[in-house]
């Protein structure tokens, strides 16, 4: 999901192309205020070719969820108060296909090979549930408790939910912004606040 050009927020499902016969990589980014930097990189412990999963995000004044069938992989907490970016522009739903082969497939040794064009990717039982923007007034009624979203069951994981996301990030998160010292030498804010 992203906003329109400019200073966006943006919401990232990524699906990072492999060699056959090794897992593809799921890769989830956020953006706020136009920053992103915020990629977070996990080992599918499913081959997403094979059939339809989901993919799910939760979206509201709390936080930010990225699921996959059913099961959260990552959380991105409003601190807001603390002077933290955190999206709250309106979004919309962009589908892509983009060519990373020079970094993202098999960490760039493997290229797109173009004579398989055209490339496709299909979707079922989309479904979107949002908050209808206002242009003068974006966020207008959009916190409101009548919707699902914003009730107390959606303003942090259950205990069931913390124990996934705590399961698929130990056995299959493979790069976290978070503990790229290279990048990062002191841990951005929310990292350490988390």
């Amino acid at each position: 999901l992203n906003s329109s050009m400019g200073v966006h927020d943006e919401l990232d499902f990524e699906f990072l192309g492999n060699k056959p016969g090794k897992p593809i990589t799921l890769q989830t980014n956020v953006f706020a205020n136009g920053h992103g930097g915020r990629e977070q990189k996990m080992h599918l412990w499913f081959d997403p070719t094979a059939d339809f999963h989901y993919y799910r995000l939760l979206w509201n004044q709390n936080q930010t969820v990225f699921f996959v069938d059913d099961k959260p992989i990552r959380i991105y907490k409003n601190h807001i108060g603390s002077g933290l970016d955190y999206p709250r522009r309106p979004l919309q739903v962009v589908v892509s296909l983009w060519d990373g082969s020079s970094w993202a497939t098999d960490g760039g040794k493997s290229k797109a090979n173009w004579t398989q064009a055209p490339f496709q990717a299909h979707f079922q039982d989309f479904n979107i549930a949002g908050c209808r923007s206002d242009p003068s007034n974006p966020n207008k009624g959009c916190y409101s408790t009548k919707y699902l979203w914003n009730s107390r069951n959606y303003c942090q994981l259950n205990s069931r939910q913390m124990k996934d996301l705590q399961d698929v990030r130990r056995k299959y998160m493979s790069y976290d912004y978070c503990t790229d010292k290279h990048r990062y030498p002191t841990p951005p804010v929310e990292c350490r606040e988390d």
